[in-house]
């Protein structure tokens, strides 16, 4: 039998509508899965006809079937949702779990104002390995939510009572540009390496609670210098950037933990600015550290890339160039 055959299945959804979320504006949900598994998808009343080989209609309802349930649960479906459904592996059953937002195998992140789920099985073990460890290493390359959802945890923890503030750091390392020929005081200086984590910041909680909460120093933005001589008790702590501090910058900001604390280091191998024959503390912490109880190492490749489809097609390139050059 030739599996190559065109065939139709027929989907039934009782919802009409739920049924035109799903198919999202202008059908662009539906040109979305269309595009991802060879299907054409055909809208008849409240049913969806699949056309194309039966493996790739199987993937289609799987897919629109899941998005439908989102709907039915009240949440929204948008580009995202469909790409993680297409990335995530089946969910499963894990009895006994004793984070409520694991139930059923989910993994999920509330915050302020959305709920954050990851879009890859890579995401998902690193945000399972954030909840469950005082310290955790996230690295990979850029685009693949290291930090972002890092800080999706944090405001997590915060918003639930089990951690008093939130730090987040960068060492202010020059990536080519001269720190001290740009205008303003220090702080005008460093605010252009710490706006990626402003804009986390900004998408978990509103504006004003925010603003509230940096001039209150319950959510504090610093230079990784900036953490010399602190005990950093009872907050979530994140190093981002961490490829860019020196062993010695690392071991300090390492020993700043304190009760009820955790940490959070994410960095990217691949973009070390430091200047040449100077050790990255990240990588020096890979090496000490890995073998410890109680500290996680999860790593990230171009296939966990969420921006641009280009991105990781970009990284792909460069790794292949760096690999010919070794």
């Amino acid at each position: 039998m030739n599996t190559g055959i065109l065939t139709e299945a027929i989907l039934e959804f009782p919802d009409n509508r739920l049924l035109i979320d799903l198919c999202g504006e202008y059908d662009r949900n539906l040109t979305d899965i269309e595009a991802r598994t060879g299907v054409q998808i055909l809208r008849r009343g409240n049913q969806l006809a699949l056309h194309g080989p039966a493996e790739a209609q199987e993937a289609a309802r799987e897919v629109l079937n899941a998005l439908y349930q989102r709907l039915e649960q009240g949440r929204s479906v948008g580009r995202g949702d469909i790409d993680r459904e297409f990335r995530l592996a089946p969910e499963e059953q894990e009895p006994g779990d004793q984070l409520e937002m694991f139930s059923g195998g989910k993994v999920e992140i509330k915050t302020r104002k959305k709920l954050i789920e990851p879009r890859t099985d890579a995401q998902k073990a690193y945000v399972r390995a954030l909840f469950e460890n005082e310290l955790a290493f996230g690295i990979g390359p850029a685009g693949t939510g290291k930090t972002y959802l890092a800080v999706a945890v944090g405001v997590n923890l915060f918003i639930t009572g089990q951690v008093d503030k939130i730090i987040l750091s960068r060492p202010a390392v020059e990536a080519g540009e001269k720190l001290g020929y740009l205008p303003g005081d220090m702080k005008d200086k460093v605010d252009p390496y710490m706006q990626p984590l402003y804009d986390a910041l900004n998408d978990f909680l509103p504006g004003k609670q925010l603003a509230k909460m940096m001039e209150e120093k319950t959510i504090e933005i610093a230079p990784l210098a900036f953490m010399r001589g602190r005990t950093l008790s009872n907050a979530f702590v994140v190093l981002d950037e961490a490829q860019n501090a020196t062993s010695m910058q690392m071991k300090m900001f390492l020993t700043r933990l304190g009760e009820g604390s955790r940490m959070v280091i994410t960095g990217d191998r691949s973009q070390v600015d430091l200047p040449r024959g100077v050790q990255s503390g990240l990588q020096d912490a890979e090496r000490l550290l890995s073998h410890i109880d109680k500290i996680s190492f999860n790593y990230f490749t171009s296939a966990d890339v969420v921006r641009h489809p280009l991105v990781a097609k970009i990284i792909d390139a460069y790794e292949k160039d760096a690999e010919r050059g070794a």
